[in-house]
C-alpha cells in the first residue's frame, strides 16, 4: 500500500466521492437522499481524524487531503443551495469571499516568506461550525416543510455571515502578526 493512502485518507476520499451525489440530489430535489448523504460524509469527516489519530495513520496527504474534502463539500452545498434558490446569493459570495482572501494571502506567505504552518483558529472553527448548521437546516427544511425548521434556517443565516466576516477578520489579524514575527 502506497504510504498516502491510509485507511483514514480512504475514508476522506469517499467523502469527495460523496460530493456530487450529494449536490445532485439537492438538484433533483431528492432533498432527504441529499441530506442522508450528508450525514455519511459527516459521519466519514468524524472517522477519518479518528482512525488517524487512533492508529497512528496520520500523513502529510491526509493533512491536505481531509481539509479540501471539506471545502468542496462545503462549498458546493452553498453554491448548490444558491442555485436552488434556498440561500441568499450574498451569503455564498461573503463564504467564498473570505476563503479566497485567506487561500491568496497563504499563497503570498509561501512565495516571499518561511512561514509554511497556517493551523486553523478558533474562530475559523466556529464560522465552519456554523456553516455546517446553516446548511443543514435549510437541506432539513426541504425535508420537512417545517415551520419551525424553516425559522431556524432563516435565522442562522446572519450569525452565519457575523462569524464568517469575524473568522475572516481574525485570520487577517493574526495573518499580520505571524508575518511581522517573521
Amino acid at each position: 500500500m502506497r504510504k498516502w493512502l491510509t485507511p483514514p485518507n480512504a475514508v476522506t476520499l469517499f467523502r469527495m466521492v460523496l460530493v456530487p451525489f450529494i449536490l445532485g440530489a439537492i438538484l433533483e430535489g431528492e432533498h432527504l437522499r441529499a441530506l442522508a448523504l450528508f450525514a455519511a460524509a459527516a459521519v466519514t469527516d468524524a472517522l477519518d481524524g479518528a482512525l488517524a489519530r487512533r492508529f497512528g495513520w496520520t500523513s502529510t496527504a491526509g493533512a491536505y487531503l481531509d481539509p479540501i474534502a471539506d471545502k468542496a463539500l462545503l462549498s458546493g452545498l452553498y453554491l448548490t443551495l444558491a442555485v436552488t434558490g434556498d440561500i441568499p446569493w450574498w451569503l455564498v459570495g461573503l463564504i467564498f469571499g473570505r476563503d479566497l482572501l485567506i487561500l491568496a494571502a497563504a499563497g503570498l506567505a509561501l512565495l516571499f516568506t518561511r512561514l509554511r504552518a497556517f493551523p486553523p483558529s478558533l474562530w475559523g472553527k466556529v464560522s465552519t461550525i456554523f456553516q455546517v448548521l446553516t446548511a443543514v437546516a435549510w437541506m432539513a427544511r426541504n425535508v420537512t416543510q417545517s415551520g419551525v425548521v424553516e425559522a431556524l434556517a432563516a435565522a442562522l443565516i446572519w450569525p452565519t455571515a457575523a462569524m464568517t466576516i469575524w473568522s475572516g477578520f481574525h485570520y487577517g489579524w493574526r495573518g499580520f502578526r505571524m508575518l511581522r514575527m517573521h
